[in-house]
């Protein structure tokens, strides 16, 4: 019933959005040219969430994630809190090297199965994953979407990128980390038993789709444009698919819903911008490299990512970070910030979707509370990193 009606709330925000931001290009309001510029500037990210999409959920469907979640388990020794931690260690570095939304729709499924395999509530797990989704998005270009959008003006390179970064990412990865297993320090105690193995329907379908995931791993950060890597292996996926399993090839697979509430926003978050948001956000954002000035733009890059999306955000106020501390500063607030709204960022919106397909229920009163908790912790202590180090 939850489920049915989140689905219904979000198919009616979808279309709403989409409404209002057909009416704002068709009357003017955003002039054609911008939104043809705007659509070039974020058509790239739309399509790799596309792709890997479609990958995560044909490896989910090929048996990929039932067997790595078998195989962490092993690794687990029975110890709950090992397993925890590998469920830490796997979030970020997939967060690192493969974005949020990768981890978003990859990485929650396998920690979903691993613990309903192993009998343990599967939510601290899956929050763990979403946090860190997020929390562990500032290291490299690829790690954030938003990354991606500011990568030119920190640098040619991931390594240009990663010299601002590092700091202020590690204490915010340490602080989410710290705050998540206090949260849940109850259920990370104790032992589990190791099921039985899950019998595999194709092993050949197994074998091919694991070997697309790690060939894409790397691939996604070795400089070829990530949206034509993720849809490199979309491709080799439903053509596998189409041959050996056919029925999984559905329209589905395509997280429309996610795609059409960012869209939306890009596209009124844009207008606005144009018709005079940019002047009212001068003054809101102020301006200054010293600590005090970077928290405050760190806190308005959190509140806006919560009150619209962590992309339109970041569009709207990249104007008024005029040096790499601030671009950093801003990024801090957009990608560590959205941990309160469901709409805060496009991997909350994903991971809600594979939450909801592998049948897990969420309370979201009691997500917004922590989430607050989470945010005025771990921004200003990243903030305030990245204002030692710059």
């Amino acid at each position: 019933m939850l489920a049915a009606a989140g689905r219904r709330i979000g198919t009616i925000l979808t279309v709403a959005l989409l409404l209002a931001a057909a009416v704002v290009v068709a009357t003017g309001f955003l002039p054609w040219n911008d939104f043809v510029a705007l659509l070039e500037r974020v058509a790239p990210v739309l399509a790799f969430v596309i792709g890997i999409t479609i990958v995560a959920e044909l490896a989910s469907e090929a048996g990929v994630f039932t067997a790595l979640a078998e195989r962490l388990a092993g690794w687990g020794r029975g110890r709950v809190w090992l397993l925890w931690a590998l469920v830490i260690a796997l979030a970020v570095v997939s967060t690192a090297f493969l974005s949020l939304d990768t981890t978003a729709v990859l990485v929650t499924p396998v920690v979903v199965v691993l613990a309903q395999h192993v009998g343990i509530p599967p939510l601290p797990f899956a929050l763990a994953t979403v946090w860190l989704a997020n929390t562990a998005s500032l290291f490299l270009p690829v790690s954030n979407l938003t990354n991606l959008l500011a990568a030119d003006r920190l640098g040619e390179s991931p390594a240009s990128f990663l010299a601002v970064s590092w700091a202020p990412g590690l204490v915010g990865v340490a602080a989410t980390v710290a705050i998540l297993s206090l949260v849940h320090r109850r259920s990370l105690r104790g032992s589990f038993s190791l099921p039985e193995r899950t019998p595999v329907d194709d092993r050949v379908l197994l074998v091919f789709s694991a070997v697309v995931v790690a060939v894409l791993l790397p691939m996604l950060v070795s400089g070829i444009e990530v949206a034509l890597v993720a849809g490199a292996g979309a491709v080799l996926l439903l053509g596998m698919f189409l041959v050996r399993r056919r029925s999984a090839i559905r329209p589905s697979l395509i997280p429309w819903q996610a795609l059409g509430i960012a869209l939306g926003l890009f596209v009124l978050v844009e207008a606005a911008q144009l018709r005079g948001l940019e002047s009212v956000l001068a003054q809101v954002t102020g301006s200054g490299d010293d600590p005090l000035s970077l928290l405050h733009l760190a806190a308005v890059g959190a509140l806006s990512a919560n009150a619209l999306n962590n992309l339109p955000a970041y569009l709207v106020l990249e104007p008024h970070a005029d040096s790499s501390a601030r671009i950093m500063a801003l990024l801090i607030g957009t990608n560590l910030g959205p941990l309160v709204t469901p709409w805060a960022s496009l991997a909350t919106l994903l991971w809600h979707q594979r939450l909801t397909a592998l049948g897990v229920t969420l309370s979201w009163p009691r997500f917004m509370g922590l989430g607050v908790i989470a945010v005025v912790v771990v921004v200003p202590l990243a903030t305030l990193t990245l204002a030692l180090v710059a």
